[in-house]
């Protein structure tokens, strides 16, 4: 178990990627990547580090260096407390991208990330991935280095999918807007491979979880976010000054009414457009209330880009429509510090707060402002039900029905004794339930309860002796890469002799070893230094072919072949290969296309069987299977480590699909012209993927000129 087998207090690495992530003054609300989770990881890093058998909190997140959101979130570290930090990893362009713009980024913050923790004095204890982004990351770290992955998925794919087609959007613009696919897959891979994950609601579990295909609710754990009770507070008495208010006297003709309040992004989902026709549709509403909407921050509408303008422009087009004028204020402005001073203000004027969004994963901001003294009204979908059902303080609306909103809300405003009674239901349960000293103590005793991972590989593998002089490497796969031009292999034979001593030779292929030694013996190919052989599954080191045995005890983590096996032999059009093809960790079908299911109906097949297992296509007919922790490019960052080599001087070569994540990331990828097209398309807009015009190779010479590889 996590918790005895170690004396050192607990080091958690959560890992948040997308949005502006710092210590204070977070910028909420200023795009769609920048709400409730970045505000939810950078309290809970400071809500954990309080704890006492908690060490050391790394918040890991993306290095921006960019003019355009200010200096902060350039900086390498920022100490969040004693044991707590914010770490900024390098990955992609230096200017601020939304996390649509990350996808082929991530192979890049995960290899700069492991080389991170490698320099730290130990391992984590613990990684906690955040949304699907952080949880693509996730994955590979818990592969590379056998530590357990929690996640936390904060909103989820497939659910927004359903709903954006709900609102008429055709799949082909949600793709191109959203990357969809490459989300829900990283999502179903982090499911799959998750050993806990953390959720909201109840909720979230049955309703948003369950349309996945790796749904195994025996994993998930409710755990609710907690509130700063410190900072949310209801107000010391009616009469107390609160600065906002003054921003509020010019829009408002009778600013002491009780105020309607809502706060939330500017964008479509939130519905806070609804609520306004809701009000303006409602004359005893705008007679008994005003109405505040604070919708993040904007200098010119103008300048926002099309999700945000599209809201505040709408917003006023309605207000212009009802002439609410004088009733309705949109705050231009409000700095994070003054969140909490506007919650005492409506709760000072006997208002309420609001959130009218279409689905709501949780809703944060309902704890703040029932923790303000606020009573609720909430959308019916999603976290709300939770909240208001533990804290009876609010009413739960269909947030597309407008009457019923208006009525909700009237409910509470025309009676003083049923507000009373929300108002101290919410300050009293807010802090039974929703505190982040319960949040992390209910943390703590999940992870505690995750077996201790096997297998998991030491953090600095002993230097290997015979080559630690050399500072760059070679990695090729065989066939129709290396082998396919007998000039082109004899040159490329030619060079390797030539810098032999200052560069490391490797291959890895999908053939055994036998087979491999068949190869270099008929194309008189000098041995490799390092031989990648099964699909990764296995490593030999030359001269003597030395197996590595740490490797082996590491990728055997979760391998049930017999159980695989049982589950494939019933499907069509795949054939068991020889059996020279099999091995201990690798399992070979030959894969008819006329008549074999889609690979994607594969893969949902092994993710409902909780099978955690790598499934490569290759040349559009070899299928193969290996465990989660074996492949090519997972066995060459274990080796490069071995070696103290730096991924950005090894050249990967290959040509199908069983090569692809070996040329991700920091490695110089290259794939030769003769590769199979539709297997690597999709490294096509990867960083530092070349695609050589030569075949075989001449492609791999090629890409070495290219890269000015032997003078980096």
């Amino acid at each position: 178990m996590i918790e005895n087998t170690n004396t050192e207090p607990l080091y958690i690495l959560l890992i948040s990627v997308h949005g502006l992530i710092r210590g204070c003054d977070l910028e909420l609300g200023s795009d769609a990547d920048t709400g409730g989770q970045t505000k939810y990881v950078v309290e809970l890093a400071k809500a954990l580090a309080k704890q006492p058998n908690v060490g050391r909190v790394d918040l890991v997140t993306r290095r921006i260096i960019d003019s355009e959101v200010g200096p902060d979130y350039a900086e390498p570290v920022e100490p969040l407390s004693e044991n707590a930090q914010i770490v900024r990893i390098e990955a992609g362009p230096e200017a601020y991208i939304r996390k649509e713009e990350l996808w082929d980024h991530l192979d890049s913050f995960a290899d700069n990330l492991l080389s991170w923790l490698h320099r730290q004095p130990r391992w984590p204890d613990i990684l906690h991935s955040h949304y699907a982004d952080a949880g693509y990351v996730g994955v590979r770290l818990a592969h590379w280095t056998g530590l357990p992955l929690i996640h936390t998925g904060h909103s989820l794919g497939r659910d927004k999918c359903r709903r954006l087609l709900a609102m008429g959007l055709a799949m082909e613009a949600i793709e191109q807007r959203y990357h969809m696919s490459r989300r829900i897959g990283a999502e179903e891979e982090t499911l799959t491979n998750a050993d806990l994950v953390i959720t909201s609601t109840r909720n979230e579990i049955e309703e948003q979880y369950e349309l996945y295909d790796c749904y195994t609710p025996d994993k998930m754990a409710i755990i609710p976010p907690g509130t700063d009770l410190d900072m949310f507070h209801p107000p010391a008495s009616a009469g107390e000054s609160i600065a906002f208010a003054k921003k509020l006297k010019m829009p408002l003709h009778e600013p002491d009414k009780p105020v309607i309040l809502a706060m939330s992004r500017p964008d479509q989902r939130k519905n806070i457009v609804g609520l306004l026709e809701a009000y303006g549709e409602s004359p005893r509403l705008q007679q008994l209330a005003n109405l505040v909407i604070v919708a993040g921050n904007r200098e010119d509408i103008r300048e926002l880009s099309e999700g945000p303008q599209g809201v505040l422009t709408e917003l006023l087009l309605v207000a212009d429509y009802y002439d609410l004028y004088g009733r309705v204020a949109l705050p231009k402005h409000h700095a994070a510090d003054e969140v909490a001073d506007i919650y005492r203000l409506a709760a000072a004027s006997g208002g309420v707060f609001i959130n009218p969004a279409l689905t709501e994963p949780f809703g944060l901001t309902l704890l703040e402002a029932a923790a303000s003294g606020l009573p609720l009204v909430a959308t019916e979908n999603g976290g709300p039900v939770d909240i208001i059902g533990n804290c009876r303080n609010g009413l739960l609306v269909d947030p597309v029905d407008k009457t019923a909103m208006a009525e909700a809300l009237l409910t509470i405003l025309e009676n003083p004794e049923l507000w009373r009674e929300f108002s101290a239901n919410g300050l009293q349960n807010v802090a039974r339930y929703y505190s982040w000293d319960s949040h992390t103590q209910a943390y703590l005793r999940k992870i505690q309860a995750l077996p201790q991972q096997a297998g998991s590989l030491p953090k600095a593998p002993p230097l290997a002796k015979t080559g630690r002089f050399r500072k760059q490497a070679i990695f090729s796969a065989i066939d129709n890469t290396l082998l396919g031009d007998a000039e082109g292999l004899e040159q490329f034979v030619k060079l390797i002799r030539e810098k032999r001593k200052k560069l490391l030779f490797g291959i890895a292929t999908g053939r055994r070893l036998d087979a491999v030694l068949a190869v270099f013996k008929k194309h008189k190919i000098p041995m490799p230094d390092i031989l990648i052989t099964s699909l990764g599954t296995e490593i030999y080191y030359a001269p003597q072919l030395i197996a590595d045995i740490a490797w082996t005890y590491h990728i055997d983590h979760l391998w049930t072949p017999n159980v695989l096996r049982r589950v494939i032999s019933g499907l069509p059009g795949l054939t068991l290969q020889a059996k020279s093809e099999q091995s201990r960790f690798k399992l070979s079908y030959l894969y008819d296309s006329n008549s074999a299911p889609p690979m994607e109906e594969i893969l949902t097949l092994l993710r409902q069987h909780e099978l955690s297992v790598n499934t490569t296509l290759s040349f559009g007919q070899f299928l193969d299977f290996v465990p989660a922790r074996a492949s090519k490019g997972q066995a060459l960052r274990y080796v490069a480590r071995q070696w103290n080599i730096p991924l950005e001087r090894i050249l990967a070569t290959g040509g199908s699909g069983g090569d692809e994540d070996m040329l991700r990331g920091n490695t110089l990828g290259v794939v030769v012209a003769n590769r199979h097209c539709e297997e690597l398309s999709i490294l096509g807009d990867t960083e530092q993927v070349y695609f050589a015009e030569g075949s075989h190779a001449w492609g791999i010479l090629e890409a070495i000129e290219h890269y000015d590889f032997f003078n980096r």
